[in-house]
């Protein structure tokens, strides 16, 4: 491979990975990156991690922990998943962007293993990932789960402390139908004697997590609600609280376990700029509102119609388009009736189709509603018919704000 776009483009089509194809990439368990890390040097010993699950808010989270911690002076890097408009967002230090170089040269190296032993995509990136974060010598690495967390790639981590953010019922295919169920996968990132902080405390989850916590002997924190968290960041939407309220919570317990003194607040206020934080109630237009989020599932969307609810405004107009794999008509339920909805297809192999929206329709009627093409088309309709004191929100996958996000930045 002679250059980097042949490289991204062999990882990409030679490796399926989940988020563009579902089913038939999702690989779970560790046999394979735990190979991967042993013939890289097991990279993972040499970095202090902070390793974060939960159904919603973990990539809030995450980033804001990450922001803080640069903030206070320290080289962090940072892994997510998956990214809107660059690669490369997915692993980053300080805010800056793995080296199209170094993502090159790194599969160059290791080709014929990769190919030998069948790593996957994401597995691939997460032994890139600590790589490049123990050849830079970082103090901090935060990493954000895939998917569920037992046997996600990512928890082949050494961390200094692990966080579960919440537990809803999302990708019940894989983890389980139950909030018990999808608890006990995701609390399969808690490690012997590495205390473990979970976001929200709710009755069904609250034993799962004391239960396996005592077995290995990890301490169990809840995060503080602290009120005045609010008055700090009325700029912020109110969905974000709670993550603000864990990743809050979480430097705590870093200062005590690591005896350092942090810039939380001041941190986590830039996490802007100090981080690539995109897609969560981003707001790229005032007149119309124009807003992007990622929300997806039931939690999600009850968290941005609650957001809602503190806007005056004339018409909300949706655009959104979904992937396959959860319930779209319990989706369409929940939205506010009066809105008027431009539906599409995210460009994705896993997208739901046109024919299978219109599907869920027929048995949900929504009021107002057209069919678009693509998601772009979709998007250019909501903005021409907006009003000044309308709100335009895109949502329903992170495919469908990443394609909105390239568009804005074609134009800019």
């Amino acid at each position: 491979m002679k250059t980097y776009e042949q490289t991204l483009q062999w990882m990409f089509a030679q490796l399926p990975y989940y988020q563009n194809k579902g089913n038939s990439a999702y690989r779970p368990g560790l046999e394979r990156v735990e190979k991967l890390a042993r013939y890289l040097g097991n990279p993972e010993n040499a970095i202090k991690a902070i390793h974060i699950a939960g159904t919603n808010g973990k990539g809030s989270t995450a980033h804001m922990i990450a922001s803080v911690l640069i903030e206070s002076g320290y080289q962090v890097g940072l892994f997510i998943s998956p990214h809107f408009l660059d690669y490369r967002e997915r692993i980053t230090i300080n805010g800056k962007k793995i080296s199209k170089q170094y993502v090159q040269k790194f599969i160059e190296q290791h080709y014929q293993f990769l190919v030998q032993w069948k790593i996957s995509f994401f597995e691939m990136n997460m032994g890139l990932a600590l790589s490049y974060f123990k050849a830079k010598k970082v103090d901090y690495v935060v990493i954000e789960v895939g998917l569920g967390g037992r046997l996600d790639a990512t928890n082949i981590a050494k961390p200094i402390l692990s966080i579960i953010t919440n537990i809803g019922l999302d990708h019940t295919e894989y983890l389980g139908n139950s909030l018990e169920k999808i608890a006990l996968e995701k609390a399969g990132i808690i490690k012997p004697n590495v205390p473990i902080l979970v976001g929200e405390k709710q009755a069904k989850t609250q034993k799962v997590f004391e239960s396996v916590s005592q077995s290995k002997k990890a301490p169990l924190f809840y995060s503080k609600n602290n009120l005045t968290i609010e008055k700090q960041f009325q700029n912020w939407p109110k969905y974000q609280h709670k993550n603000i309220q864990t990743a809050m919570s979480a430097l705590k317990l870093i200062e005590k376990r690591e005896r350092i003194t942090l810039n939380i607040k001041q941190g986590i206020q830039n996490t802007n700029k100090k981080t690539t934080f995109l897609g969560r109630w981003q707001i790229v237009s005032r007149q119309p509102k124009v807003i992007l989020d990622v929300a997806h599932n039931q939690e999600g969307f009850q968290e941005i119609i609650n957001q809602l609810g503190l806007y005056s405004y004339d018409q909300l107009r949706l655009v959104m388009g979904f992937v396959k794999g959860r319930n779209h008509r319990e989706l369409f339920e929940m939205l506010p009736q009066k809105s008027i909805w431009y539906l599409s297809s995210p460009r994705v192999e896993r997208a739901k189709s046109i024919a299978e929206l219109r599907d869920d329709i027929s048995h949900h009627p929504l009021p107002k509603y057209q069919f678009f093409k693509t998601i772009e088309q979709a998007f250019e309709k909501a903005h021409t018919e907006a009003h000044p004191n309308d709100v335009v929100l895109v949502c329903g996958s992170t495919f469908v704000v990443a394609e909105i996000l390239e568009k804005l930045q074609c134009e800019s």
